[in-house]
């Protein structure tokens, strides 16, 4: 899929941006108002140049009008694309392609159901001249044990056959530095459905790159779809199993 072709009034707040935040969504028309304003808000307190690239993957519910309303509201920093479904993997790759694109330093990851929460991001800023990855550590949840067993699962399966320690592998809530993450996705194949792990392999195969945690809570999510099941969680961990020797090092 080409890049997404953005408006006038977003092409100058991207050229170049100090932070792009990238937010996949999928069915979200309950809670994606509410989770935009609040990071623009957080954004804003700290002063960071930056753009919100809001990319709707195929939703079928009301999401696009509440996403066009939205962009009336915040026609200075918010981008909303509309894109035919490809699933989450895909769609963030998408997100950081443009971001990378439209000459972003660092880009910022995260999910549309209010799990990520913005109070922690001044802590992910705050350390960024001494890191190029800056990701969250989910210590406590409240999400459901179905949820926390997917992601200690994908973290050990990964780790395993990567041979290193991946951590918790498909957390969400991540901030990159540009020219790693330009690196990275360079190893993934476009076609990898699991690009959010496939990218925590990716740089932690990178030695050169300094690494942060930054504890988080994660909070059951606020609304809309949960699309993980049991056959899907079986179809992801074969997925990954016999195509995560893809990733070149």
């Amino acid at each position: 899929m080409p890049l997404p072709v953005l408006p006038e009034h977003a092409r100058e707040s991207l050229l170049p941006p100090e932070l792009v935040l990238v937010m996949p969504i999928y069915n979200e028309q309950e809670t994606i108002a509410t989770v935009v304003g609040e990071w623009i808000a957080e954004l804003r307190r700290l002063k960071i140049p930056f753009a919100f690239l809001a990319l709707n993957d195929g939703s079928r519910d009301e999401t696009s009008r509440v996403l066009e309303a939205l962009k009336g509201k915040y026609p200075d920093v918010l981008v909303a694309v509309e894109k035919q479904n490809s699933g989450h993997g895909r769609t963030c790759r998408l997100g950081y392609e443009t971001a990378l694109a439209r000459g972003a330093s660092w880009i910022l990851q995260i999910d549309s159901d209010g799990q990520c929460l913005p109070k922690y991001f001044a802590s992910f800023w705050s350390q960024r001249d001494e890191a190029d990855c800056i990701f969250g550590e989910r210590e406590t949840r409240e999400d459901g044990w179905t949820r926390v067993w997917i992601s200690k699962a994908c973290g050990l399966l990964s780790s395993l056959l990567a041979g290193i320690s991946l951590g918790d592998a498909n957390v969400p809530y991540r901030l990159i530095r540009a020219p790693f993450l330009q690196k990275a996705l360079g190893a993934i194949p476009g076609d990898f459905d699991m690009q959010n792990i496939a990218l925590t392999l990716a740089l932690k195969r990178d030695h050169s790159a300094r690494w942060r945690y930054v504890p988080i809570h994660f909070p059951d999510r606020q609304g809309g779809t949960n699309s993980i099941n049991l056959k899907r969680i079986l179809g992801m961990g074969w997925t990954l199993l016999t195509n995560l020797h893809r990733i070149r090092g």
